[in-house]
């Protein structure tokens, strides 16, 4: 899936509509707009500076962005009105262009750290004219950001059905019926993936349940405000078990599909472990050499030193006359142990080494198996993404 930049730019103004910002400047490619407070609360990642606001209640300043949706047409469109300035007047340009490189000439403006704490240094500007310059295109950073402002902000909504003119020169008011309304996203996911999207509504008044709920709100004329000369209904029915009886019904309602897939699924799940456990049995078994723990080496190395015999005196043996001393024998046998205890110091790390890659082998081995189960193991998950309360006639 991916947006074109016609959809992305209708997508970002209808956010920025939605929360009142200010449209300075527009064309195909780009969008220029003084943000609302709601707007810079949530795109500027400026918490510390709106708790001072919130704090001492001084007016807020809100930063002004450019979005551009189309880098390339954008630049054209730049370089074409920079070239028509010069043609018509270059000195003008020049004069232009020395002013906007030395901000020096302009007058000091207030700020409002000013205002509090006195003479401020000056911060660096930030674009042209203090106007944030962003590209915002499928995939970027920004756009991502917006996503998650609008669903987190538009996840709840309390919405009124806006009544004719001639009804609100009537002389009795009409009642507006509550519903509560439900999206919810179900997931059928193994090592494929379905999504599909149920629009519940349930009336608070009658326990009445509509599936689609979204074609019924889509002929209707909705607004955060309650118009004049309308009444609205008490629920007859809680919230919390309005919630409840759309979750059944959507559960009763994917008890009915086919699920034949995940039995397919299953089959191929069972088929790749099969797979992973023949692959890592021969691993394990030819790969790492059988050897004993260290405890066995030890006592048989402890065996070898107690079964070996002191050394013999070679002038008792060999009846030589002019043999050395007794004294000279035995420190030839003391230097004829020492290989012997070299050779079981590397057998007891090779040993230890075996150990450890070993238990490495068997580990890599348990986290496939996992990894492959999460991947084809079938399940259904249900999240309920965006709800709200709708007052319908």
């Amino acid at each position: 899936m991916t947006m074109t930049p016609h959809e992305v730019q209708a997508y970002v103004l209808t956010y920025l509509e939605a929360l009142d910002c200010q449209i300075m400047e527009r064309s195909p490619a780009h969008v220029t707009v003084k943000l609302s407070p709601e707007a810079d609360k949530a795109l500027t990642n400026r918490p510390y500076y709106w708790g001072f606001v919130e704090r001492t209640g001084a007016p807020a300043e809100t930063m002004s962005f450019t979005f551009i949706f189309d880098p390339d047409s954008y630049q054209q469109a730049i370089e074409a009105a920079e070239a028509k300035t010069a043609q018509a007047s270059p000195d003008t340009a020049q004069t232009n262009g020395a002013t906007n490189g030395s901000p020096q000439g302009e007058p000091p403006k207030e700020t409002i750290l000013g205002r509090y704490f006195g003479i401020t240094p000056s911060m660096p500007l930030l674009g042209p004219g203090r106007i944030l310059r962003e590209e915002v295109v499928y995939g970027s950073r920004r756009l991502q950001q917006i996503f998650g402002a609008a669903r987190e902000g538009g996840a709840f909504v309390n919405l009124f059905e806006q009544a004719a003119k001639r009804q609100l020169r009537a002389t009795a008011p009409a009642v507006y019926e509550p519903w509560l309304g439900v999206c919810f996203k179900v997931e059928f996911a193994c090592d494929l993936k379905r999504e599909e999207l149920h629009f519940l509504g349930i009336s608070l008044r009658s326990g009445e349940i509509i599936e689609k709920f979204g074609t019924k709100l889509n002929r209707r004329d909705l607004s955060p405000r309650l118009a004049e000369n309308m009444h609205v209904q008490t629920a007859k029915v809680s919230l919390s078990d309005a919630g409840a009886a759309l979750e059944s019904h959507l559960t009763n309602r994917l008890l009915e599909l086919d699920y034949s897939w995940a039995e397919k699924a299953q089959e191929r799940l069972d088929l790749e472990l099969d797979v992973l456990d023949t692959y890592y049995e021969a691993v394990l078994r030819e790969d790492t050499p059988e050897v004993e723990p260290p405890g066995n080496i030890a006592s048989g190395v402890e065996s070898v030193h107690s079964n070996r015999t002191s050394p013999v005196s070679l002038k008792k043996v060999l009846d030589i006359t002019n043999a050395k001393p007794i004294g000279t024998d035995m420190e030839l046998a003391a230097e004829a142990v020492v290989p012997i205890e070299t050779e079981t110091d590397a057998e007891e790390e090779k040993a230890k080494q075996a150990v450890i890659d070993r238990e490495a082998m068997k580990l890599q081995y348990e986290t496939r198996r996992t990894e492959m189960i999460w991947q084809y193991e079938p399940k259904v998950k249900v999240t309920a993404i965006s709800s709200g309360m709708f007052h319908l006639r």
